[in-house]
C-alpha cells in the first residue's frame, strides 16, 4: 500500500470537514478567511480607518487614492471633466464605493486596492477584485493581477460601483 502524500491528506481532511460543517449559513455571506475548500469570497481583513476623497479628474485622465488603494484612469477614459468620490468604509472587508453611480469609462480605469491588513493566509490563495451590490454579494470578478510582494490586487474597471478584494 502506497503511502498518501501529505498535501492529498490535507486536501481530504479539508473536504471532509467542509462536508461536515455544511449548515444555515448564507452562501454568498462573507467568510473570516479564505478556504482552500470554497471557490470564492469575500477576504475578511483588520479593519482599515474609513477615507472618502473627492476629486475632478478629466479627458486627461489622473489618480485617485482613497486609504490604502488607487484609481488610475487613463487618458481618453473621460469626455468631460467628472467630479469623483471614492469611499472606502471602515470595514472587515477592503472595499471601496465609487460615485457617480454607473459612470462608465470609454477606456478602463486600474483600480488597484491593498490587502496589507489582512493575514499571512490571505497570501495563499489567489486574490481578485469583485464589482459587488451594497449588501457586498459578489455579481462579478474583474480581470485581476494580484502582486504578493506588494499585497496589493489590480483590476480593470468599466463603471462605477463598489468593488472589494475577493479570492
Amino acid at each position: 500500500m502506497k503511502a498518501i502524500p501529505l498535501v492529498r491528506r490535507m486536501l481530504l481532511g479539508s473536504a471532509a470537514l467542509a462536508l461536515l460543517s455544511c449548515g444555515d449559513s448564507a452562501p454568498l455571506a462573507p467568510r473570516t478567511s479564505p478556504s482552500l475548500t470554497s471557490a470564492t469570497g469575500l477576504l475578511r481583513c483588520a479593519p482599515l480607518p474609513a477615507d472618502s476623497v473627492t476629486q475632478t479628474i478629466g479627458p486627461d485622465g489622473g489618480t485617485l487614492s482613497v486609504g490604502a488603494h488607487r484609481l488610475v484612469v487613463p487618458a481618453g477614459a473621460l469626455v468631460e471633466p467628472v467630479s469623483i468620490t471614492a469611499l472606502a468604509p471602515a470595514d472587515t472587508v477592503n472595499q471601496v464605493h465609487f460615485q457617480p453611480e454607473g459612470l462608465r469609462f470609454l477606456r478602463p480605469a486600474s483600480l488597484t486596492m491593498s490587502y496589507a491588513n489582512c493575514d499571512a493566509l490571505a497570501s495563499l490563495v489567489p486574490k481578485r477584485i469583485a464589482y459587488t451590490s451594497d449588501a457586498l454579494v459578489i455579481l462579478e470578478y474583474l480581470v485581476s493581477l494580484d502582486n504578493l510582494f506588494s499585497r496589493t490586487v489590480t483590476g480593470q474597471v468599466q463603471h462605477f460601483s463598489t468593488y472589494a478584494i475577493a479570492w
